[in-house]
């Protein structure tokens, strides 16, 4: 009978002690994960407002509901006396191991996020980053794939993207061709600059009609061997290969048919014959 009023009294104790504590805690619990979903919500509806990628904001969302919610339980179970102090500890050294052991994993994954949120270039545009030329496939949130002009895959890591200069060719809607005619030093400036217009008028995609962006040619240069005749004309990004390609055969072409000559290197050998 001594035994059970002594169990009974411990269990009284222990119940007014922890009792109070314990329903707090699942008060706080309650409320606490009340909280998380409305914040993991909220920040759900921020990152849609601002456009951000959409392969971004489910993680991101993730990321900060599982970190609400780790310190919503470590908050509940200091509430009920449980102490947490050694395993914070142990959480910040787990934490540091694995960092250290996915430094480079981590780096793609922060230079992911960079890209992803301020966009120096999307899906569709062309760069030039890191010795290679393509189209951007698509955003990973560890890698960038490329798709080359001669279609090969490349995979490159968002760490160094996101920290080293890159060409952005899609980023302006026009973008300037510049070329480089040479004539001979007798030939008539006039008349080639003359067919070199008429080229330029033959091609609809440049632009003639946009103030500061007129077709251009002039003298560039004297060279050794020739004048060289600079010639800049402007045209929507995406024409800016068939409009160099073509006025580089029009114009040569163009020459031919006026007489005009175009001078290259060239090596006289002169043959002695001893007595």
């Amino acid at each position: 009978m001594e035994d059970v009023d002594k169990y009974s009294g411990h269990a009284i104790e222990f119940v007014m002690n922890y009792g109070p504590k314990l329903i707090g805690a699942i008060l706080v619990l309650f409320i606490g994960l009340k909280i998380v979903k409305i914040v993991s919500n909220t920040t759900k509806r921020v990152m849609n407002a601002r456009g951000m990628d959409a392969s971004l904001i489910p993680f991101l969302s993730g990321i900060v509901n599982m970190l609400l919610k780790t310190l919503l339980m470590i908050s509940v179970m200091s509430m009920i006396g449980i102490e947490m102090t050694s395993f914070v500890a142990l959480l910040g050294a787990a934490g540091l191991a694995v960092g250290m052991a996915l430094s480079g994993t981590l780096q793609n994954f922060a230079g992911g996020v960079m890209i992803l949120i301020f966009k120096p270039y999307k899906s569709g545009d062309f760069i030039e980053a890191q010795g290679y030329m393509g189209v951007v496939s698509h955003i990973d949130i560890f890698n960038t794939i490329l798709m080359t002009v001669d279609n090969k895959k490349i995979i490159l890591p968002n760490g160094p993207l996101s920290t080293s200069s890159l060409t952005n060719y899609s980023a302006e809607a026009t973008r300037r061709v510049d070329f480089s005619f040479g004539i001979g030093y007798g030939d008539d400036i006039d008349q080639a600059r003359d067919v070199i217009m008429q080229e330029i008028g033959k091609l609809p995609q440049i632009l003639r009609d946009v103030k500061g962006k007129e077709p251009m040619v002039v003298v560039g240069e004297l060279g050794d061997s020739s004048v060289n005749l600079t010639t800049r004309v402007w045209v929507n990004s995406a024409d800016y290969w068939d409009v160099n390609f073509a006025m580089l055969e029009g114009v040569k072409k163009a020459f031919d048919k006026n007489n005009i000559s175009i001078p290259f290197p060239q090596t006289d050998v002169h043959l002695f014959q001893e007595k």
